[in-house]
């Protein structure tokens, strides 16, 4: 400041000067401010976490070590161990309805991303305008997102608000790329000499990683990466599966046996190991595949001493080659972490991991067919898991993937973030459900959801944020959750549930003393059935409310629109 009195004295009064100086002082003030608050919104972006959102396909509850599998998967295991482990995480019972609840926050009916009666919706449904993917809200806080893998969500990638996208749709053949977008455009070269999905999925992930950590460095990035293993047909590699080989000619009771103990020994579960429902098959029936498939296959769940040879050597092959899948997923999640470390980022990464929905009993031939003289698992057959091997990966839960058993909506689920989370290897064992990880996220970044989308209001969401759970072993307060799936419905308020398979009577079982869902208390508390159904018929009426009100703005907005000019192009 005296510098600046020196330059300006000979030519100006000493009032003009006093005017300068003041002038002066309050630009200097408001240029150090704006710096300051440049750099502290630096610094709240990266202090601000990273956010990886892995999702499996297909996997069963206990395929994982630390569920109690007898798969080697290190990396996931490791991962539990620095952080937590969700004993009663759900999901919604099939692939898409799962991933439009976990990237919105929604119940799947909600967002016409799950069929409701009379109204429509399910795997071809388009969401509402309003019902807008997590990018879109961490975006404007100054997140770079990125997405590889399955993408099975209505839209476009990119217009879901990811920057890059690697979107899998060739989901018949692990050892082909053809069909597959780069930032939703055709993948024009495809060499496939040494291609396999679940490594492609990982090396885009880890490039995506690579070029932010050169190019958007100080910004915070949410990666979700999506595998479509184990989900069919059942691909591995050959070293994979030579590490399974035989592992299973004792057959999926005695796996179910042994994973059950784990499960208890390891104080993960404390119920009883439900019985094999031998009349329960596939959801789906397809003869023919049966009959391409050849006399090793078998479509019930039958006690393993009644099979013939042959189909016990083909059913065990199966399950070493879903294990196989399983196993080599584990080993790229391990090449991500690896990623995550090396960029110094992984302290400061919270990271989920979970499953769409529970092992898959389908049995079906699709795609390139099946060639039953070519080595089981790779590219040229098409095997599937079915109700035997599925049911022991559900251990020690009923039923399977598209039904609203345990077996079928149970996932595990992994948290870690070494930065926000004290607890090491700890359960948690609060009901939870994918719809609680966008609001858990919104929590944890301290981002409040918009109100309203392009003038539209935005629904309140059911989810809840289970931020509380990280600190504690305590239950997450709620009225409900909620199922509806083909038929099948179920509903659980604090530790009942009521569950019914599509045309079948309601059943009803205290979670508490009987998760496997085992001894039916409809009979005997008929009360309580009266009252939790009536609490899922409100849920479903408020649900279609909803639906039938954006169906009806959405015909409005139809018929008002202006028509285009015949000169437009």
């Amino acid at each position: 400041m005296k510098f600046f009195r020196r330059c300006v004295r000979k030519t100006i009064t000493d009032r003009e000067l006093s005017h300068l100086t003041s002038l002066a002082s309050r630009i200097l003030v408001f240029v150090l401010l704006v710096t300051s608050s440049q750099d502290r919104c630096s610094a709240e972006s990266k202090e601000r976490p990273n956010v990886v959102l892995i999702l499996a396909d297909d996997m069963g509850f206990s395929d994982l070590g630390c569920y109690g599998g007898e798969i080697q998967t290190p990396h996931l295991d490791r991962l539990a161990a620095n952080g937590l482990r969700f004993t009663q995480f759900y999901n919604t019972a099939r692939c898409w309805p799962t991933r439009a609840a976990l990237l919105t926050g929604y119940y799947a009916q909600q967002v016409h991303r799950d069929a409701l009666p009379n109204l429509g919706g399910g795997g071809r449904g388009q969401r509402q305008e309003w019902a807008r993917l997590l990018p879109d809200y961490l975006k404007p806080h100054g997140y770079r997102c990125y997405h590889s893998g399955k993408w099975h969500i209505d839209g476009p990638v990119l217009d879901g608000g990811f920057d890059r996208s690697l979107d899998m749709r060739n989901q018949g053949n692990f050892f082909g790329s053809g069909g597959n977008r780069i930032d939703d455009k055709p993948i024009t070269r495809q060499d496939d000499t040494d291609y396999y999905a679940t490594i492609a999925t990982v090396d885009h992930a880890i490039e995506c990683l690579e070029d932010h950590s050169k190019q958007h460095a100080t910004k915070p990035f949410f990666q979700y990466v999506a595998f479509i293993a184990p989900h069919f047909p059942l691909h591995a590699l050959p070293e994979d599966i030579e590490r399974y080989r035989d592992r299973y000619l004792d057959g999926w009771g005695q796996m179910r046996k042994a994973r059950h103990s784990r499960q208890r020994e390891m104080g993960l579960l404390n119920t009883s190991l439900s019985k094999l429902e031998r009349d329960v098959g596939p959801p789906y029936h397809f003869p023919d595949a049966l009959e391409k498939l050849g006399p090793g296959e078998i479509n019930r769940p039958l006690p393993w001493e009644d099979l013939t040879d042959e189909q016990q050597k083909f059913q065990a092959t199966k399950m070493a080659i879903h294990a196989a899948m399983v196993d080599r997923m584990d080993r790229e999640i391990g090449r991500l972490v690896k990623q995550l470390q090396e960029m110094q980022a992984l302290e400061n990464t919270l990271i989920f991991f979970a499953s769409d929905n529970g092992a898959s009993a389908e049995i079906m031939v699709r795609h390139g067919g099946h060639d039953p003289n070519a080595e089981p698992g790779s590219a040229s057959t098409y095997l599937c898991l079915g109700p035997g091997f599925s049911s022991a990966c559900n251990t020690p839960f009923r039923r399977h993937k598209t039904w609203v058993h345990e077996g079928g909506i149970s996932t595990p689920l992994i948290v870690h973030w070494l930065a926000g989370i004290d607890a090491k290897g700890e359960y948690r064992r609060t009901p939870a459900h994918v719809i609680d990880i966008v609001p858990t996220i919104f929590d944890v970044l301290e981002i409040q959801k918009p109100t309203q989308w392009n003038g539209e209001p935005i629904p309140a969401a059911p989810g809840r944020s289970l931020r509380p759970a990280f600190s504690e072993d305590i239950s997450v307060s709620r009225d409900s959750l909620w199922w509806l799936h083909e038929g099948n419905r179920a509903i659980r308020v604090g530790d009942w549930k009521l569950v019914a398979a599509d045309n079948e009577e309601w059943e009803l079982y205290n979670l508490r003393k009987d998760r496997s869902e085992t001894k039916n208390l409809a009979s005997t508390h008929p009360e309580k059935v009266r009252e939790l159904q009536q609490a899922w018929q409100r849920q479903l009426n408020e649900i279609s409310a909803l639906a039938r009100k954006t169906k009806e703005l959405g015909g409005q907005r139809k018929r008002t629109r202006q028509p285009r000019s015949k000169s437009s192009n």
